[in-house]
């Protein structure tokens, strides 16, 4: 074994076996590679066709100033959107400021005093808390407002307990919430599969009831979106999988025209709707991103199964495993070890073309009640549709990655993380010849 304690390594002899140990498992991980590089066709041709009925053209790269009244631009963009996300409507805009934010306008938007939402996935993604009222105080959250709120915890391997939501569908409900994403929770993201059982039991029960997903991480990953499923309402962010690692900014809500109205109408303002706010001459890059989305998700999910496979060769618990199926691009990886989690950060910090300088430090977060660690050396700050890696500072301190827009990128960053681990004495590797 390599002695990675108070004595000194072969820093050679470690880098040698761990860019072998890499590409063995690349090697072996050829076949799932292939999968997911023939899938970008198929959704390609779904953007295409998207980009072909509506016209989109040059003259649509320009926006226009002040109110952004009449912007064709802006009206061509959610149109297309639309229709790659199987909705009646869409509304993508850069005054999003994240997911959590199309997401909250989408709940206040459609939600009135007196409503009940009840979350199926469990206890949502921690941004999220404060906007439904389940942490802070004073901000003007969802139960500040006399919204209600339920959630049923899943069941015991990690899915959806449907004979519970039976029972909870007794109760009137106006809006059934439904995380895609595990977030930072230990469990299987959710199928489409899945979602459409829901939204078919849901809609079964009690058909005026709104289902609402939260489509972060989640786009491009199946052949199909929520929408075209039984989803009512979606939304989620553009620096991450629809933004195809270059759009700068913004988020996006898709669904039902007048769902998708409310919501904008708390971004905007009763009134003004879906019918306002400029596109700050970003609409070429917003298409384009959208064009780049199907390869950029590809080698993502490319560069999640070398995650998987080196960290589960080297004895870490991984979720989900290499082969498992996927229906987002986080990879996550149980450390179990505080330090363990901030060299792995460390290492895929100094493999960033961005701030590779830099030491990601634990530190607060808004939105977060936990110390987040996080490896985010992005062309686009905090864009998990680029490579990166994060996780709350909290036992069993899993690290989640994400990202990236080629799967050489992710061995060259493993290779260096594997060198850091043994370098603090917090991996043995066996010897070799």
């Amino acid at each position: 074994m390599f002695k990675s304690s108070s004595a000194e390594i072969n820093e050679a002899l470690v880098k040698a076996w761990a860019k072998n140990y890499v590409s063995c498992i690349a090697d072996a991980q050829k076949s799932f590679r292939e999968k997911r590089t023939e899938a970008v066709m198929h959704r390609l041709e779904k953007v295409l066709d998207a980009f072909s009925k509506e016209r989109v053209n040059t003259h649509h790269f320009a926006s226009v100033t002040g109110f952004g009244h009449g912007d064709q631009g802006r009206q061509v963009i959610d149109r297309v959107f639309a229709r790659v996300l199987g909705a009646e409507s869409a509304a993508v805009r850069t005054q999003f400021v994240s997911g959590t934010h199309a997401i909250a306008a989408s709940l206040f938007g459609v939600l009135r005093p007196g409503d009940h939402l009840l979350s199926v996935t469990g206890r949502p993604y921690d941004t999220l808390e404060e906007v439904i009222g389940l942490r802070g105080r004073g901000q003007g959250s969802l139960l500040e407002f006399g919204v209600g709120y339920e959630e049923l915890n899943l069941d015991k391997d990690g899915c959806i307990d449907f004979a519970s939501l039976e029972k909870a569908l007794e109760v009137s409900r106006n809006m059934v919430f439904i995380q895609r994403s595990c977030g930072y929770s230990w469990r299987p993201s959710l199928s489409i599969k899945s979602i459409e059982q829901i939204c078919s039991l849901v809609h079964d029960k009690q058909p005026k009831c709104v289902c609402f997903v939260d489509n972060c991480y989640g786009e491009l990953v199946e052949e199909k979106e929520p929408c075209e499923v039984g989803s009512d309402l979606i939304a989620g962010s553009l620096i991450k999988n629809l933004g195809g690692t270059i759009a700068p900014v913004g988020g996006y809500v898709a669904g039902k025209t007048n769902l998708v109205t409310k919501a904008c109408c708390r971004l905007t303002s009763p009134g003004i709707g879906v019918d306002g706010g400029t596109g700050f001459d970003l609409h070429r890059v917003l298409l384009q991103g959208l064009f780049l989305a199907p390869q950029m998700v590809a080698e993502a999910l490319i560069g999640a199964d070398l995650v998987s496979g080196v960290f589960e060769g080297l004895g870490f618990d991984v979720h989900p495993l290499v082969g498992q199926h996927r229906s987002d691009v986080i990879q996550a990886v149980r450390l179990g070890d505080p330090n363990a989690l901030k060299v792995v950060c460390k290492a895929f910090q100094l493999c960033s073309p961005v701030g590779s300088y830099l030491e990601p430090v634990p530190a607060p977060m808004p939105g977060y009640d936990t110390e987040l660690v996080m490896a985010g050396g992005t062309f686009i700050d905090g864009s998990t549709s680029e490579f990166s890696a994060d996780g709350p500072l909290r036992p069993p301190y899993n690290l989640y990655v994400q990202g990236g827009t080629h799967h050489s990128h992710v061995k060259i960053a493993l290779i260096r993380a594997i060198f850091e681990l043994v370098k603090a004495g917090l991996l043995n590797l066996p010897q070799t010849d």
